[in-house]
């Protein structure tokens, strides 16, 4: 069984949502207080968490008061997802508190010389970098150099190290997200007039599924969308394990819709893993059957999970043939260039198909006539097949002179006397 933690970002996320959430799912208060305590910073904010509800919602709201907040940081609202601490208009960017100007370098020093674990330094600092690259990018300065308010500010540094504990806490063995509600619309802040989503999030999101429009305002700031980058696995939609906690995180916006941050706890069946690949095929009647062969090489270099022909009859009573290739995402591009370039082909169908597989590993078993890799596949929890692999069985039979059905029952013999079963 694994346990995994699925964040639902229906409204997007925020760093306060984020903890919001994980405690509702069950990480003890105190415990995080405490172990936020080891960065020395209590003199700078209040933690306070406590049961909202969000148009029949009910959940955890968590703030982060800042200490000395006379004027307090009017654009750190738009990117922290803080909006309970809103100054007014007068107090212009450069009026901010010293703290506020922390860079990466003073955070990375807060960090390291802390008394935390080093799996949440780690992933704090992980976390961190993921914004601090989206703004160096955004502002055209290199890493170190930039000042900036986002990332400087107390309650960020909370949000994240927050975030880094409470992931610690839960112990999961992987942590999977929906598509992410960005939102929509524009926003004030220190620079000026944004669009939503912030430039510093969407380079945050780069490669990650997002939605956006679902309200006019900005649902998904650079610290969330820095926590989903540093810690998610999977991005999908499709929810494949069953739940055995929910956590709802209470946003600080009143929108149409709830503004919350809702995270499942589950457990996810080890019995079979589920992966979206495609099938990429392609009929051909006019190419010399001879090249099947060094194409097929060609495309399993090149990625393919599987190739594969069948004899079909065309128009015209045309014998052809269907070659298939089953590949990820990862390598298509790869594939259809040997499709292109090397066979006859001018055209290629394409089409997702989920996999289903049974975990498997491999073992050496040793023969009186060598080694010999076996592969072995479980179902639910037990060994219920397992196969020589046929390289080293051929190599044997040709290096000994024997027959190659005879090196196959000499495993099978020795895998049942030995009862291999796991």
């Amino acid at each position: 069984m694994k346990k995994v933690l699925y964040y639902d970002c229906f409204c997007g996320i925020s760093g306060d949502m984020n903890l919001g959430a994980l405690l509702d799912l069950g990480v003890e208060e105190d415990y995080l207080r405490h172990e936020l305590s080891k960065l020395n910073l209590e003199a700078e904010y209040e933690f306070q968490a406590k049961k909202d509800n969000k148009k029949g919602i009910t959940g955890t709201r968590v703030d982060v008061l800042l200490k000395n907040a006379a004027h307090t940081h009017q654009n750190e609202h738009h990117h922290n997802g803080h909006h309970h601490h809103e100054a007014p208009n007068s107090h212009e960017s450069d009026n901010h508190h010293n703290h506020a100007h922390r860079n990466l370098k003073d955070i990375e020093t807060i960090i390291i010389n802390s008394s935390l674990n080093n799996r949440v330094k780690k992933l704090s600092l992980d976390i961190f970098m993921k914004v601090a690259e989206a703004e160096a990018k955004v502002h055209g300065k290199p890493l170190h150099e930039v000042h900036f308010h986002e990332v400087g500010a107390v309650d960020s540094i909370i949000d994240i190290v927050g975030a880094a504990v409470c992931i610690d806490y839960l112990k999961v063995d992987k942590i999977m997200a929906s598509s992410v509600q960005v939102g929509g619309g524009f926003v004030k802040c220190a620079h000026g007039i944004m669009p939503v989503p912030a430039p510093a999030t969407v380079e945050i999101l780069k490669d990650i599924p997002v939605k956006s429009g679902i309200v006019p305002f900005e649902t998904t700031t650079p610290t969330g969308a820095a926590i989903l980058a540093a810690n998610v696995a999977a991005f999908t939609d499709h929810m494949d394990f069953s739940i055995e906690k929910i956590g709802y995180g209470i946003g600080h916006k009143e929108l149409e819709i709830p503004n919350v941050l809702r995270i499942y706890l589950g457990y996810e069946e080890k019995d079979v893993t589920r992966e979206d690949q495609y099938i990429l095929e392609t009929n051909i009647d006019d190419m010399n059957p001879e090249l099947y062969g060094y194409i097929e090489e060609k495309l399993f270099a090149q990625g393919a999970l599987d190739v594969y022909k069948t004899a079909i009859s065309m128009k015209k009573g045309r014998a052809a043939t269907k070659l298939s290739i089953l590949v990820n995402e990862k390598n298509e591009k790869s594939v259809l260039d040997i499709i292109f370039r090397e066979t006859t082909s001018i055209g290629v169908r394409k089409y997702k198909v989920e996999k289903i597989m049974l975990p498997r590993d491999f073992e050496k078993v040793c023969t009186q006539y060598g080694n010999v890799t076996i592969k072995n596949a479980y179902y639910q929890g037990e060994r219920v097949k397992y196969k020589p692999e046929y390289e080293d069985c051929r190599r044997i039979a040709i290096e000994r002179n024997i027959p190659i059905a005879r090196v196959y029952r000499e495993v099978s013999k020795m895998m049942e006397d030995d009862n291999y079963d796991k």
